[in-house]
């Protein structure tokens, strides 16, 4: 490993680190504000931010987007992602929730056979395959005790995986950071929309009021925490390459695992060790075969 390959892959786990650190703030939120309007004052926060670099950056006509539609439906499938997430760690623990929504990369190259026409080979079928019997170890105190809400982290992984696709199908079409803004620039809005209809809705559990000092201080950690991991991946991808630094993402749940036990006292069995080590090595599996010229 080179000196620009050892950089890059630090850069990348600092990034993927910093994801669950936000993530764990996320989850100190639970009870003193919904989950949905959290994500929107969150991405209302990175939209704001981002169009301010993006303008500095590139000037107006960055903010152009040359296919909208697709923009919209990155936009739709975060915002419902983001929503299920943050709804599934206010109820399950950080780490539990994290395994299953690493769901995702896996989903991906399913959904890419359907929806992009791509070849799906026979090792995707035995990566999925292993990855939901990881699932469903993971889930099985779970849905006794909460029931369809236990799937939460299992829908949030499905719509990023959605959002991946819908990446792959933007590719190119503006920088880095325009396509940041983009995303969220559109997950804003429908979250403020979907807030106030949660709040209208007559639930009790989706009633809230203004935020007080310390939730606004804690949306705004996320959003600059997300940004920034985002930022640090980009550059970790730039000096070693994405497939480099793939299984770097990993990190997060064993960052997810410390915290969850730290601040929270979710202690993970042994059983729920062994569900996230099918679902992680699933995706490990994917990502060897992928780099083997067998596997391209």
């Amino acid at each position: 490993m080179n000196d620009d390959q050892r950089s890059g892959l630090i850069y990348a786990v600092a990034g993927f680190a910093t994801l669950s650190v936000g993530d764990a703030v996320v989850k100190s939120m639970a009870g003193a504000w919904p989950a949905v309007a959290v994500a929107a004052l969150r991405f209302t926060f990175g939209a704001v931010g981002l169009s301010l670099l993006l303008l500095r950056s590139e000037g107006p006509r960055a903010f152009i987007p040359s296919h909208p539609w697709l923009q919209v439906a990155r936009g739709l499938c975060l915002s419902v992602a983001t929503v299920s997430f943050f709804s599934a760690i206010y109820l399950m623990p950080l780490a539990e929730a994290m395994a299953i929504s690493f769901l995702s990369p896996v989903l991906t190259q399913l959904l890419a056979g359907v929806l992009l026409r791509e070849t799906v080979h026979r090792r995707v079928w035995f990566a999925s395959l292993t990855a939901f019997a990881g699932v469903v170890i993971v889930l099985r105190p779970n849905l006794a005790e909460l029931g369809v809400a236990a799937l939460l982290p299992l829908n949030s992984a499905l719509f990023f995986a959605l959002l991946m696709i819908a990446n792959r199908a933007s590719a190119g079409q503006g920088s880095a950071l325009s396509m940041q803004l983009f995303v969220a620039g559109v997950c804003a809005p429908i979250l403020i929309i979907g807030a106030a209809a949660a709040r209208f809705s007559g639930v009790p559990a989706f009633d809230f009021g203004w935020p007080t000092w310390d939730i606004v201080l804690r949306c705004a950690f996320v959003a600059v925490t997300a940004s920034t991991a985002h930022w640090l991946a980009y550059i970790g991808a730039s000096r070693a390459g994405a497939a480099a630094i793939a299984p770097a993402i990993y990190v997060q749940i064993l960052v997810a695992i410390v915290l969850g036990w730290w601040w929270f006292g979710d202690r993970p069995d042994l059983a729920t060790m062994a569900g996230a080590a099918l679902i992680v090595g699933s995706g490990l599996y994917l990502w060897q075969a992928g780099k083997s010229p067998r596997g391209a």
